[in-house]
Protein backbone atom coordinates (compact mmCIF):
# COMPACT_ATOMS: atom_id res chain seq x y z
CA UNK A 1 0.00 0.00 0.00
CA UNK A 2 3.04 2.26 -0.25
CA UNK A 3 2.22 5.56 -1.90
CA UNK A 4 -1.50 5.29 -1.25
CA UNK A 5 -3.30 6.89 1.69
CA UNK A 6 -5.78 5.07 3.89
CA UNK A 7 -8.37 7.62 2.82
CA UNK A 8 -8.02 6.59 -0.82
CA UNK A 9 -8.28 2.91 0.03
CA UNK A 10 -11.22 3.48 2.38
CA UNK A 11 -12.86 5.40 -0.46
CA UNK A 12 -12.57 2.43 -2.81
CA UNK A 13 -14.19 0.15 -0.23
CA UNK A 14 -16.94 2.67 0.51
CA UNK A 15 -17.89 2.97 -3.18
CA UNK A 16 -17.80 -0.80 -3.61
CA UNK A 17 -20.00 -1.23 -0.54
CA UNK A 18 -22.52 1.48 -1.40
CA UNK A 19 -22.55 1.12 -5.20
CA UNK A 20 -22.66 4.90 -5.52
CA UNK A 21 -20.14 7.75 -5.43
CA UNK A 22 -22.73 10.02 -3.85
CA UNK A 23 -23.65 7.62 -1.03
CA UNK A 24 -19.99 6.80 -0.38
CA UNK A 25 -19.12 10.51 -0.27
CA UNK A 26 -21.81 11.07 2.36
CA UNK A 27 -20.45 8.18 4.43
CA UNK A 28 -16.92 9.57 4.18
CA UNK A 29 -17.90 13.19 4.88
CA UNK A 30 -16.56 14.57 1.61
CA UNK A 31 -17.99 15.96 -1.61
CA UNK A 32 -18.82 13.70 -4.53
CA UNK A 33 -16.45 15.71 -6.74
CA UNK A 34 -13.56 15.31 -4.30
CA UNK A 35 -14.20 11.58 -4.05
CA UNK A 36 -14.39 11.17 -7.83
CA UNK A 37 -11.16 13.10 -8.27
CA UNK A 38 -9.41 11.00 -5.61
CA UNK A 39 -10.45 7.75 -7.28
CA UNK A 40 -9.44 9.08 -10.66
CA UNK A 41 -5.96 9.92 -9.38
CA UNK A 42 -5.64 6.49 -7.74
CA UNK A 43 -6.66 4.74 -10.96
CA UNK A 44 -4.11 6.74 -12.94
CA UNK A 45 -1.34 5.83 -10.49
CA UNK A 46 -2.34 2.17 -10.60
CA UNK A 47 -2.67 2.26 -14.37
CA UNK A 48 -5.99 0.39 -14.26
CA UNK A 49 -9.66 1.29 -13.95
CA UNK A 50 -11.27 0.08 -10.73
CA UNK A 51 -14.86 1.10 -11.47
CA UNK A 52 -17.19 1.05 -14.45
CA UNK A 53 -19.14 4.30 -14.35
CA UNK A 54 -22.35 5.21 -16.15
CA UNK A 55 -24.83 7.99 -15.48
CA UNK A 56 -27.00 5.51 -13.58
CA UNK A 57 -24.68 3.03 -11.90
CA UNK A 58 -21.23 2.26 -10.58
CA UNK A 59 -19.74 -1.24 -10.51
CA UNK A 60 -16.35 -2.79 -9.91
CA UNK A 61 -14.24 -3.91 -12.85
CA UNK A 62 -12.54 -7.31 -12.66
CA UNK A 63 -9.38 -5.53 -11.52
CA UNK A 64 -11.47 -3.61 -9.00
CA UNK A 65 -12.88 -6.82 -7.55
CA UNK A 66 -9.37 -8.25 -7.14
CA UNK A 67 -8.16 -5.01 -5.56
CA UNK A 68 -11.02 -4.86 -3.04
CA UNK A 69 -10.61 -8.53 -2.14
CA UNK A 70 -6.93 -7.98 -1.34
CA UNK A 71 -7.04 -4.63 0.46
CA UNK A 72 -10.21 -5.29 2.48
CA UNK A 73 -8.72 -7.65 5.09
CA UNK A 74 -5.54 -5.57 5.36
CA UNK A 75 -7.50 -2.38 5.96
CA UNK A 76 -9.64 -4.06 8.60
CA UNK A 77 -6.47 -5.11 10.43
CA UNK A 78 -5.10 -1.56 10.22
CA UNK A 79 -8.31 -0.02 11.50
CA UNK A 80 -8.51 -2.60 14.29
CA UNK A 81 -4.98 -1.64 15.32
CA UNK A 82 -5.93 2.05 15.28
CA UNK A 83 -9.04 1.34 17.36
CA UNK A 84 -6.92 -0.59 19.85
CA UNK A 85 -4.74 2.50 20.32
CA UNK A 86 -7.74 4.84 20.50
CA UNK A 87 -9.31 2.60 23.14
CA UNK A 88 -6.54 3.71 25.52
CA UNK A 89 -7.62 7.33 25.29
CA UNK A 90 -8.69 8.86 28.57
CA UNK A 91 -10.80 11.51 26.82
CA UNK A 92 -13.47 10.42 24.31
CA UNK A 93 -12.91 11.92 20.87
CA UNK A 94 -13.55 11.18 17.21
CA UNK A 95 -16.71 10.37 15.25
CA UNK A 96 -19.49 7.89 16.04
CA UNK A 97 -21.76 6.90 13.12
CA UNK A 98 -25.33 5.99 14.09
CA UNK A 99 -28.09 4.67 11.82
CA UNK A 100 -31.74 5.03 12.85
CA UNK A 101 -35.10 5.51 11.26
CA UNK A 102 -36.39 9.08 11.53
CA UNK A 103 -38.85 8.58 14.39
CA UNK A 104 -36.23 6.79 16.48
CA UNK A 105 -33.71 9.54 15.77
CA UNK A 106 -36.13 12.16 17.06
CA UNK A 107 -36.68 10.13 20.22
CA UNK A 108 -32.99 9.71 21.06
CA UNK A 109 -31.68 13.08 19.86
CA UNK A 110 -32.22 15.14 23.00
CA UNK A 111 -31.87 12.62 25.86
CA UNK A 112 -28.97 10.67 24.37
CA UNK A 113 -27.13 12.19 21.39
CA UNK A 114 -27.12 15.85 22.45
CA UNK A 115 -26.44 14.90 26.06
CA UNK A 116 -23.45 12.84 24.90
CA UNK A 117 -22.07 15.78 22.90
CA UNK A 118 -22.46 18.10 25.89
CA UNK A 119 -20.51 15.70 28.09
CA UNK A 120 -17.82 15.00 25.51
CA UNK A 121 -17.16 18.10 23.38
CA UNK A 122 -14.27 16.50 21.52
CA UNK A 123 -16.58 13.96 19.89
CA UNK A 124 -18.72 14.18 16.76
CA UNK A 125 -21.89 12.20 15.98
CA UNK A 126 -22.91 11.42 12.39
CA UNK A 127 -26.59 10.44 12.71
CA UNK A 128 -28.05 9.01 9.49
CA UNK A 129 -31.80 8.42 9.20
CA UNK A 130 -33.38 6.03 6.71
CA UNK A 131 -36.43 3.81 6.67
CA UNK A 132 -34.79 0.63 5.43
CA UNK A 133 -33.12 -1.80 7.80
CA UNK A 134 -29.39 -1.72 7.07
CA UNK A 135 -26.45 -3.94 7.95
CA UNK A 136 -24.66 -1.50 10.24
CA UNK A 137 -21.37 -3.38 10.00
CA UNK A 138 -21.32 -3.61 6.21
CA UNK A 139 -22.46 0.01 5.86
CA UNK A 140 -19.83 1.37 8.21
CA UNK A 141 -21.95 2.36 11.22
CA UNK A 142 -20.93 1.98 14.85
CA UNK A 143 -24.47 1.78 16.25
CA UNK A 144 -28.01 1.17 15.04
CA UNK A 145 -31.37 2.12 16.56
CA UNK A 146 -34.52 0.18 15.66
CA UNK A 147 -37.57 -1.43 17.27
CA UNK A 148 -36.58 -4.32 19.50
CA UNK A 149 -38.22 -6.86 17.18
CA UNK A 150 -36.05 -5.69 14.25
CA UNK A 151 -32.64 -5.98 15.94
CA UNK A 152 -30.49 -8.74 14.38
CA UNK A 153 -29.97 -11.67 16.73
CA UNK A 154 -26.17 -11.46 16.56
CA UNK A 155 -26.09 -7.89 17.93
CA UNK A 156 -25.75 -6.61 21.49
CA UNK A 157 -28.92 -4.64 22.28
CA UNK A 158 -29.81 -2.03 24.90
CA UNK A 159 -33.55 -1.31 25.30
CA UNK A 160 -34.21 2.43 25.45
CA UNK A 161 -37.22 3.23 27.60
CA UNK A 162 -40.49 1.37 27.78
CA UNK A 163 -43.11 0.40 25.20
CA UNK A 164 -44.19 3.03 22.69
CA UNK A 165 -47.56 3.70 21.08
CA UNK A 166 -49.16 5.29 18.07
CA UNK A 167 -51.43 8.30 18.52
CA UNK A 168 -54.36 9.30 16.30
CA UNK A 169 -54.99 13.04 16.59
CA UNK A 170 -56.66 16.06 15.05
CA UNK A 171 -57.09 19.70 16.02
CA UNK A 172 -59.94 20.89 18.25
CA UNK A 173 -61.17 22.99 15.32
CA UNK A 174 -61.44 19.92 13.11
CA UNK A 175 -63.53 18.07 15.71
CA UNK A 176 -65.84 21.06 16.14
CA UNK A 177 -67.05 20.29 12.63
CA UNK A 178 -66.74 16.50 12.61
CA UNK A 179 -67.77 13.68 14.92
CA UNK A 180 -64.92 11.93 16.67
CA UNK A 181 -64.23 8.42 15.33
CA UNK A 182 -65.00 5.72 17.90
CA UNK A 183 -63.79 2.67 15.96
CA UNK A 184 -61.16 2.54 13.18
CA UNK A 185 -63.67 2.10 10.28
CA UNK A 186 -65.13 5.50 11.22
CA UNK A 187 -61.95 7.01 9.76
CA UNK A 188 -63.24 6.24 6.26
CA UNK A 189 -65.70 9.12 6.71
CA UNK A 190 -62.97 11.57 7.68
CA UNK A 191 -60.26 13.63 6.03
CA UNK A 192 -56.95 11.95 6.96
CA UNK A 193 -53.30 12.76 6.33
CA UNK A 194 -51.99 9.86 4.28
CA UNK A 195 -48.53 8.46 4.97
CA UNK A 196 -46.04 7.32 2.32
CA UNK A 197 -43.43 4.77 3.43
CA UNK A 198 -39.72 4.94 2.48
CA UNK A 199 -40.31 2.22 -0.15
CA UNK A 200 -42.95 4.38 -1.82
CA UNK A 201 -45.98 2.38 -0.66
CA UNK A 202 -48.91 4.05 1.09
CA UNK A 203 -49.17 3.11 4.76
CA UNK A 204 -52.37 1.49 5.98
CA UNK A 205 -53.08 2.65 9.53
CA UNK A 206 -52.68 -0.26 11.96
CA UNK A 207 -54.91 -0.77 14.99
CA UNK A 208 -55.55 -3.55 17.48
CA UNK A 209 -58.00 -4.23 20.29
CA UNK A 210 -58.63 -7.40 22.29
CA UNK A 211 -56.13 -9.21 20.07
CA UNK A 212 -57.98 -8.29 16.86
CA UNK A 213 -55.86 -6.33 14.35
CA UNK A 214 -57.46 -3.86 11.94
CA UNK A 215 -55.87 -2.03 9.00
CA UNK A 216 -57.52 1.02 7.45
CA UNK A 217 -56.64 2.50 4.06
CA UNK A 218 -57.56 6.09 4.89
CA UNK A 219 -58.37 8.89 2.45
CA UNK A 220 -57.59 12.58 2.55
CA UNK A 221 -56.37 15.70 0.74
CA UNK A 222 -52.63 15.19 1.09
CA UNK A 223 -50.00 12.43 1.25
CA UNK A 224 -46.77 13.09 3.14
CA UNK A 225 -43.67 11.05 3.94
CA UNK A 226 -42.38 12.91 7.00
CA UNK A 227 -44.03 13.15 10.41
CA UNK A 228 -43.08 16.78 10.99
CA UNK A 229 -44.93 17.74 7.79
CA UNK A 230 -47.97 15.69 8.79
CA UNK A 231 -48.00 17.43 12.16
CA UNK A 232 -48.13 20.84 10.46
CA UNK A 233 -51.07 19.74 8.31
CA UNK A 234 -52.99 18.39 11.31
CA UNK A 235 -52.35 21.55 13.34
CA UNK A 236 -53.71 23.52 10.39
CA UNK A 237 -57.04 21.63 10.69
CA UNK A 238 -56.63 19.56 7.50
CA UNK A 239 -57.70 16.33 9.15
CA UNK A 240 -56.71 13.39 11.31
CA UNK A 241 -53.11 12.22 11.54
CA UNK A 242 -51.41 8.99 12.63
CA UNK A 243 -48.17 9.51 14.60
CA UNK A 244 -45.80 8.00 17.05
CA UNK A 245 -46.96 9.26 20.44
CA UNK A 246 -43.57 10.88 21.09
CA UNK A 247 -44.00 13.21 18.10
CA UNK A 248 -47.26 14.76 19.34
CA UNK A 249 -47.19 14.24 23.11
CA UNK A 250 -46.57 17.93 23.87
CA UNK A 251 -49.32 19.02 21.46
CA UNK A 252 -51.82 16.72 23.19
CA UNK A 253 -50.79 17.95 26.64
CA UNK A 254 -51.12 21.59 25.54
CA UNK A 255 -54.53 21.03 23.98
CA UNK A 256 -53.37 21.84 20.47
CA UNK A 257 -54.34 18.33 19.37
CA UNK A 258 -57.08 15.95 20.52
CA UNK A 259 -56.41 12.22 20.73
CA UNK A 260 -58.93 9.61 19.58
CA UNK A 261 -59.05 5.81 19.26
CA UNK A 262 -56.58 5.50 22.14
CA UNK A 263 -58.01 2.11 23.13
CA UNK A 264 -57.12 0.87 19.61
CA UNK A 265 -53.40 1.71 19.86
CA UNK A 266 -51.74 -0.93 22.09
CA UNK A 267 -48.08 -0.77 23.19
CA UNK A 268 -45.38 -1.36 20.57
CA UNK A 269 -41.94 -2.93 21.06
CA UNK A 270 -39.45 -0.53 22.69
CA UNK A 271 -36.59 1.08 20.86
CA UNK A 272 -33.22 -0.65 21.08
CA UNK A 273 -29.75 0.65 20.51
CA UNK A 274 -27.62 -2.16 19.10
CA UNK A 275 -24.05 -2.82 18.02
CA UNK A 276 -21.69 -5.70 17.20
CA UNK A 277 -19.27 -7.11 19.74
CA UNK A 278 -16.07 -5.04 19.50
CA UNK A 279 -12.65 -6.17 20.60
CA UNK A 280 -11.18 -2.69 21.07
CA UNK A 281 -13.94 -0.10 21.44
CA UNK A 282 -12.84 3.52 21.41
CA UNK A 283 -13.24 5.75 24.43
CA UNK A 284 -16.02 7.61 22.60
CA UNK A 285 -17.89 4.40 21.86
CA UNK A 286 -17.59 3.22 25.47
CA UNK A 287 -18.81 6.58 26.75
CA UNK A 288 -21.83 6.55 24.42
CA UNK A 289 -22.83 3.03 25.43
CA UNK A 290 -22.41 3.95 29.09
CA UNK A 291 -24.73 6.94 28.64
CA UNK A 292 -27.24 4.79 26.73
CA UNK A 293 -27.39 2.36 29.65
CA UNK A 294 -27.82 5.32 32.01
CA UNK A 295 -30.68 6.72 29.91
CA UNK A 296 -32.26 3.26 29.64
CA UNK A 297 -32.21 2.97 33.43
CA UNK A 298 -34.13 6.23 33.70
CA UNK A 299 -36.85 5.12 31.26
Amino acid sequence: MAGHSLTELDSVLAIARRGSFRAAALDLGMSTTALSNAIGKLERRLGVRLFNRTTRSVSLTDAGHDFVDKIGPALRDIHDAMEAVRSRQATPSGTLRINAYATAAREILSPLVLQFLRRHPQTHVDLVTEGRLVDIVADGFDIGVRNADLVPSDMIAIPLGGPRRHAVVASPAYFRNHDRPRVPPDLLGHSCIRVRLPNGALYRWHFEKDGQPVQIDVHGPITLDEASLSRIAVLQDFGIGFFMEHDVREDIAAGRLVRVLEDWTPPLPPLCLYYPNRRNPSAAFRAFISLAREVAGQG
